[in-house]
């Protein structure tokens, strides 16, 4: 297949990009490197199926698609974090809203087979049900889970009104390497390499004992492409390990001594994904268990050595708008 991956010089993009390429496909990655890295791409830019259009989703046009027939877009480019957004929201909104807006009319256009779109499942705020299903009514509590699901819902609209075979994957706590090592405070496991690199105790949001579903970047990889190939059309399916880890969890995995931060407002106790749906519609599910992903992030640990490094005083200044905004509920 011939493909178009938004986002594809970053995190999660850049381990799709190399799964298609590994299995014969032709990939169009679009990225403004904003946040990305042109070396996530090394090894896709090797193969001879690869070529990098460097330009924002927000820019572009029908015209820079070239005369190439698009099989499948993965829609993957966006602005993350929540910090972030509570202080910019109308950038987020261009580039979730607008930037997702834009893609589908690109997509209506060329005719392509598939479009797969990158949620979350932060669409679901605080949920009451764990496991949580799709069927669960979404109460985002920031503008970030805001924009994103606004995202879904053009996405599910374009597939009801347009008849576009399009599916949005509401993706859970991400990790792995090529997780962003710079930039605003956020990801737990990039906070967690960077003190264990510099012999820090690891700052632990509340008592730790909150939980959350994380999901390693191949096995998401691969949730899109079995999602391309599926004929599941029109849908939100979440993504997710379907099992729960706490924080003091993976402390302990990693090893070392802890400090504790505030708990945050808005923020769940509990993420689970119920996974059902997913492995029925695509058949897909995870293969690679906790532990073994935190192996593997250890194998990598040196990726972080020019992270910033966090503390209790840095994590209080960077959260001052989280609480000034949120703390009120």
């Amino acid at each position: 297949m011939k493909c178009i991956v938004t986002g594809a010089a970053g995190f999660i993009g850049s381990h799709l990009t190399d799964l298609l390429v590994s299995e014969g496909h032709e990939v169009i990655g679009i990225d403004d490197l904003s946040t990305g890295r042109q070396s996530n791409l090394e090894g896709a830019e090797k193969s001879g199926r690869f070529r990098l259009l460097h330009k924002s989703i927000t820019d572009l046009s029908l015209s820079d698609m070239g005369s190439d027939k698009i099989d499948w877009i993965f829609h993957l480019a966006g602005r993350a974090d929540l910090v972030p957004s509570i202080q910019k929201p109308e950038e987020y909104f261009q580039v979730n809203v607008e930037g997702t807006f834009r893609m589908l009319e690109i997509a209506r256009a060329l005719g392509v087979r598939r479009f797969i779109y990158t949620a979350s499942s932060s669409c679901y705020g605080i949920p009451q049900v764990i496991p949580t299903p799709e069927t669960y009514p979404c109460m985002t509590t920031h503008p970030y889970g805001l924009t994103k699901y606004l995202g879904e819902q053009l996405v599910l609209h374009w597939a009801l009104v347009y008849q576009l075979p399009a599916l949005s994957l509401r993706l859970f706590n991400v990790y792995g390497p090529r997780s962003r090592t710079a930039g605003a405070y956020g990801a737990v496991f990039g906070v967690f390499l960077k003190q264990k690199l510099s012999g820090k105790p690891f700052t632990v949001v509340g008592n730790g004992t909150q939980t959350r579903d994380f999901i390693y970047v191949t096995d998401v990889a691969h949730a899109f492409l079995s999602a391309a190939k599926a004929a599941a059309s029109g849908e939100a399916l979440n993504v997710g390990s379907g099992g729960t880890t706490t924080i003091n969890r993976l402390v302990e995995l990693l090893g070392g001594d802890v400090v504790y931060v505030p708990k945050r407002p808005s923020e769940p106790d509990s993420s689970l994904a119920d996974i059902t749906r997913i492995c029925e519609a695509i058949g897909w599910k995870p293969r690679i268990d906790f532990k073994t992903g935190v192996a593997k992030m250890l194998e990598v640990i040196e990726d972080w050595r020019e992270a910033p490094l966090w503390d209790q005083q840095s994590i209080a200044s960077a959260t001052t708008d989280w609480f000034k905004y949120l703390g009120n509920r």
